[in-house]
């Protein structure tokens, strides 16, 4: 009778199946409830960590160090570990969050006017337009919040203050929120000890209210993950789209292509659901972002629910210097600034200077 094969390492294929499922449900025991894009995440984790440990391992063997004990470690523990630390941190965190019923309206009163900057296609420059927003509304000396919910490493936002900011929340102890200064408004951004985000590990947005006087608006960064974002917009980054008092105004990201516009579609396909029974806010406005004007033919590949938003398009131009720099500690460019102003003053958040201009010249002629 032939021996039995050794069994498949968890490099191999068929050993990394079989680790990922061991993963899978280590996640789900954590909360019978965890969605599976948080599952997802937590064996991202794990595998993560595997990695990492067989790599140390095989580090130390080619030094010739002894392993501890003499023995290596149990191939699946750190990968379980892991996986079961993500997987406890959302679940902690989203049954925090999670509201009553789903057309309950919240109340933003304490955040002022809530601007969530969705992107409507990779790289569509959510962050870009969401750090313009908060220039154009701290320089009008209102009380600003920049709210950025992306995975550390992922964030568009990381360069945009000089220096870190000593004030901590605390959701879990895996997960912080730090207020940093951006000038005269607040970037609040952020940080965990654990290897992996998940979706659900993104605090609620009681939670990312700054320990200062009432805030005039709160301008949050929801670029990162646009597709993730608008599956399920109760919880987590999502929950920034809940409708409630006052209104959110969500903002849609484009690029001047039809690539954009197809992705933007579907993105707002997925957000229908949730708009039709009023959990959710629709886009308000549509920003284009690096073009002054549409490209021939371009604006004919929008579909139903991008072309509502088309008339009403705001376009910022392309700035080199922010291209390839990226958002800094440096205020944005003025012509960006410009652009997106006229928005703004539509909104009630900035004076209306045109229509004060225009009655001051009837008045002097009168």
């Amino acid at each position: 009778m032939p021996l039995a094969g050794p069994a498949a390492a968890p490099a191999e294929p068929e050993g990394l199946r079989t680790l990922e499922a061991e993963l899978a449900q280590a996640a789900r025991r954590t909360w019978a409830q965890l969605p599976a894009a948080d599952v997802a995440a937590a064996v991202e984790a794990g595998t993560i960590s595997a990695a990492t440990q067989a790599s140390e391992e095989l580090t130390a063997t080619r030094a010739g160090q002894p392993l501890v004990g003499d023995q290596p470690a149990p191939p699946g523990g750190a990968a379980h570990a892991a996986t079961i630390e993500v997987a406890a941190a959302a679940a902690a965190i989203q049954r925090q969050g999670l509201p009553p019923t789903a057309t309950d309206p919240v109340d933003w009163s304490g955040f002022g006017t809530v601007i969530p900057v969705l992107a409507g296609s990779p790289g569509a420059g959510a962050s870009v337009l969401a750090a313009v927003l908060a220039d154009v509304l701290q320089l009008a000396q209102l009380r600003v919040l920049l709210v950025d919910p992306a995975d550390p490493p992922r964030s568009g936002l990381a360069a945009a203050t000089r220096s870190l900011g000593p004030w901590l929340a605390h959701p879990h102890p895996h997960v912080h929120i730090r207020f940093s200064w951006r000038a005269q408004a607040l970037l609040a951004r952020l940080e965990t000890s654990l290897p992996v985000l998940a979706p659900g590990m993104v605090p609620p947005p009681r939670f990312w209210h700054p320990p200062v006087q009432q805030l005039h608006a709160t301008v949050v960064d929801l670029g990162h993950d646009p597709w993730r974002v608008t599956a399920h917009p109760l919880s987590g980054a999502g929950a920034w789209l809940r409708r409630g008092t006052p209104q959110p105004r969500p903002v849609l990201v484009v690029r001047p292509s039809r690539p954009s516009l197809l992705h933007a579609e579907q993105v707002l396909a997925r957000l229908d659901h949730w708009i039709s029974c009023a959990a959710a806010a629709a886009p308000a406005q549509l920003v284009v972002m690096g073009a002054k004007r549409w490209p021939d033919g371009v604006a004919g590949a929008a579909g139903r629910r991008v072309s509502a938003l088309l008339d009403e398009a705001v376009f910022l131009p392309h700035d080199p210097d922010l291209a390839a720099a990226g958002v800094t500690a440096a205020v944005t460019p003025p012509r960006l600034r410009q652009a997106i102003t006229p928005v703004l003053r539509r909104w009630g958040l900035l004076p209306d200077t045109a229509g004060k201009s225009r009655r001051s010249s009837t008045r002097g002629r009168s």
